[in-house]
Order: C-alpha cells, then sequence, then structure tokens
C-alpha cells in the first residue's frame, strides 16, 4: 500500500513521534495490547478471525500490532482455542498476517506464553472453568501445587514442576522465538504477568519452593532469566525483546510481588538485552485488590522507567488520545499499549491522530482518504 506521507508543517504529537529501539524504527507510540481471542480449532493455528482483527489494527493506524498471548507449547494454553507457536506449521500460518502488517506501515509483534496453572479451562464466554480430562483438559504446571490455585476450582491435576519440566519449558520459549522469527514477527515479547506461569515463579504467593527456583528473590526470577536468555540468544541482534511484568500482585497485607522487586528485576532483564518493559499488574490471586481506573497502572510502569532505566510500556485504563499523548509527552512511558478500546474501535490510532493533529487524513490509508473529513 501508498504509506500516508504528513504534509509539510503538519504538528506531529509526542505520540506520534517514532521510537527507536535497537534497529527497529516504530512509527508511533501506539501499540496493540496482546489480547486472547479463543478462536483457534485445538490445532492452535490461526484463523481468518486473526487475520482480520491483527489486520484491521495495522490498517487503523497502530504502530505496533501484538498478538495474542501465543503459547510456546500445547500444556501452555489458556484454552484449547488459544494461538500456538509450538510448530512449523504455526510459522508459515502467521507469515501472510505478519506481512499484511507490515504492509501497512505497522510492526508485527508475538507475546509467548505459557498459561502454568491457569491452563485447561474453558473459553470466558463458556464459562472459563478448569476442563476436565473427559473433556479435553490437561495436566498443568506449576512451581508449588500446594499454594492456592488463582482463581482455582475443580481441574486437572497440577504438576509441580520438576528440572526437565523447566529446561522444557526454557527450550520451548527458544524454539518459539525462533518459529516467530521465521513467521515475520520484528518484535518478541515473552508474558511474565498476570498469573501464568513466569509470574508463578516470581511471586512468593504461588512459589513455595525450596529449590534453586523458590524462596529468595534471586531464585525466583532465576526462571524468568534463563527464558528471556534462551529468546534473546536466538532473536536478531538488530530486533528488539520486550518482557511483559505485573509490576505488584495488589496483595500487600501478606509477602508477595511488588512494585520494589518490579524495578529490581527490570534492571536485570535490562542487563540481559531486554528492550522494553510492559507494565502491567495483578493476576496471581482472587483477594487482588486492583484500583482500577483511569491510567491505574501507569505509576508502576513510570517506577519502573525510573529506577531501572529502561523503556517501559503503559498499559491498562488509557482510553483517550489526549490521555495517551500526555503520558509520553510528560516522560511517563515510552510506550502505550491499548488494549479495549482497540477492541471499541479498530481505527483508535487514526481518529487519535484526527484529535490531535492538524491535518485528519494525512495518517489515513489512501484508499479511504474520500471519507475522512
Amino acid at each position: 500500500m501508498i504509506l500516508p506521507v504528513l504534509p509539510q508543517g503538519v504538528f506531529m504529537t509526542a505520540l506520534f513521534s517514532p521510537l527507536s529501539l535497537r534497529e527497529l524504527e516504530l512509527p508511533n507510540r501506539i501499540a496493540v495490547s496482546p489480547m486472547c481471542q479463543y478462536s483457534c480449532e485445538p490445532d492452535g493455528l490461526p484463523t481468518e478471525w486473526h487475520r482480520v482483527h491483527l489486520g484491521s489494527r495495522a490498517v487503523g493506524g497502530a504502530g505496533i500490532v501484538m498478538t495474542e498471548a501465543t503459547a510456546v507449547e500445547p500444556r501452555g494454553r489458556i484454552t484449547p482455542h488459544d494461538l500456538g507457536i509450538w510448530s512449523d506449521d504455526h510459522a508459515a500460518a502467521l507469515e501472510p498476517i505478519t506481512e499484511f502488517i507490515r504492509q501497512q506501515g505497522s510492526v508485527p509483534g508475538i507475546q509467548l506464553a505459557h498459561a502454568g496453572h491457569k491452563a485447561s479451562k474453558t473459553r470466558p464466554w463458556d464459562g472459563n472453568v478448569p476442563l476436565s480430562p473427559e473433556d479435553g483438559g490437561w495436566e498443568v504446571l506449576s512451581p508449588s501445587p500446594e499454594a492456592y490455585p488463582p482463581f482455582g476450582g475443580d481441574r486437572p491435576a497440577i504438576e509441580k514442576a520438576t528440572t526437565a519440566d523447566i529446561d522444557g519449558v526454557i527450550e520451548a520459549y527458544r524454539t518459539a522465538a525462533e518459529r516467530s522469527l521465521e513467521a515475520g514477527f520484528e518484535i518478541a515479547e515473552v508474558h511474565a504477568a498476570h498469573g501464568y506461569l513466569l509470574h508463578e515463579f516470581l511471586s512468593p504467593v504461588t512459589n513455595r519452593r525450596e529449590d534453586a527456583y523458590g524462596g529468595s528473590f534471586e531464585n525466583r526470577t532465576r526462571l524468568i532469566r534463563e527464558v528471556t536468555d534462551a529468546v534473546r540468544d536466538v532473536w536478531p541482534e538488530d530486533k528488539p525483546v520486550f518482557v511483559r511484568i505485573s509490576g505488584t500482585d495488589w496483595l500487600p497485607e501478606q509477602e508477595s510481588w511488588d512494585i520494589e522487586q518490579s524495578v529490581r528485576l527490570a534492571a536485570e532483564l535490562a542487563a540481559l538485552g531486554v528492550d522494553l518493559i510492559d507494565v502491567s499488574s495483578g493476576g496471581i490471586h482472587p483477594d487482588q485488590d486492583i484500583p482500577a481506573g483511569p491510567n491505574f497502572q501507569v505509576p508502576l510502569a513510570e517506577a519502573v522507567r525510573d529506577g531501572a532505566d529502561v523503556a517501559v510500556g503503559a498499559v491498562g485504563g488509557i482510553t483517550e488520545p489526549e490521555q495517551a499523548d500526555a503520558l509520553v509527552h510528560n516522560g511517563r512511558a515510552d510506550l502505550v499499549l491499548v488494549g479495549r478500546e482497540f477492541l471499541r474501535d479498530p481505527y483508535f490510532g487514526l481518529h487519535a491522530a484526527g484529535r490531535l493533529e492538524e491535518e485528519p487524513s494525512a495518517r489515513w490509508p489512501i484508499q479511504y482518504r474520500r471519507g475522512v473529513r
């Protein structure tokens, strides 16, 4: 397609300024936050839904279009309908989607994930309940099965991750990153938030191990560091790696994962070659007390940015263009990840440009400009 060129003299806001990460230049600071679509068959291959869903957000002006949480192995799926990247077939099926995203001037990114003991469930609109083996469920993995299962219930057996399991998870992330590169993705994001496997190892709420992967901060962060090393090792030097973390468990009354540990971890991940920390929160325990509202997670991202000297993405309660622009302009975040607002408005990026810039049609695809005033 013909990419938009801004007329001479058109003012560029902070939200629409480019961002360079390694050799990759993002056209703006807006990213589609990873959002599960639960629209695959059990083979984990993308469907026409994914092609249209992801492609329309690229047309809609996002600088980065990030996939949903994409399972690095079948056991790591939240539901049987999750997207996967554990085989060459997945890479081949995703390649046309990444190519279309690039053609629109956006950057394709993939979130690599393992659901841990929040796996083997039905889709949200089917009740979000654990799947029994008789209904197609599978054994799920946890650092410590004796810990209170987040959002639990009757479910298949929770297996304590052995050393062999841990080695297998690390290798699954490594090969998933290799396949993601083959599929044409420019950014790899490691999902270590929201109560899924890597977050389970980080938080003392769910990690009660007494081996090299439990107890101290160093031990609880060992797996995410090893996974990051594996991904960074195979990801090209000129392409960025992101990590999504939960900045806090929102459980201040008990020993848990908090922002101080997040800042410390972020600095260590940056030293390992991570280029941006995507700061979300929560997900580890049903007793969490989340103060949801506009910008509610931004202070966490700001603390990581200031304390760890690393680029950060802010996410959560960001719905207005002016709000997003202010976060970048005021140095509170380098990237703004927009989730639900992109579900409501696939063209959020273009509509944001129309509200923030002088020429409303300048960034629209040339095929659509006759419809823009």
